[in-house]
């Protein structure tokens, strides 16, 4: 099992750039993926941005060429780099980590955007 503790959200200006963060602790070894994920209020929960056990990054069509997703090598530490963000990327943005093939989400991080 892991533990996931995001930060990083906060209230920014339509085409700012904010910076989340995720500290995962447990069994890292066995992640087979991790990512983010965001749910707006009413409507259901959406990928951002996955990163597969070799590396590969895949994003939203929403997130390309805006966001961007990374974690250390250990698998401790995720981020997401978000830029140009928009009205509607305001969201609770989670922290989720594929273990074994069970998915886990953080408790999420609050990002909301003043236009």
């Amino acid at each position: 099992q892991v533990q996931l503790a995001e930060s990083g959200g906060g209230l920014v200006q339509a085409g700012g750039s904010l910076r989340l963060s995720c500290a995962v602790s447990g069994s890292t070894s066995s992640i087979y993926a991790m990512g983010w994920y965001r749910q707006a209020p009413g409507k259901q929960r959406e990928w951002v941005a996955i990163i597969t056990i070799g590396g590969s990054i895949n994003y939203a069509d929403f997130a390309k060429g805006r966001f961007t997703a990374s974690r250390e090598n250990a698998k401790t530490m995720l981020y997401l780099q978000m830029n140009n963000l928009k009205p509607e990327d305001a969201a609770v943005y989670s922290c989720y980590v594929n273990l074994l093939g069970l998915e886990y989400w953080g408790q999420g991080t609050q990002v909301s955007v003043s236009s």
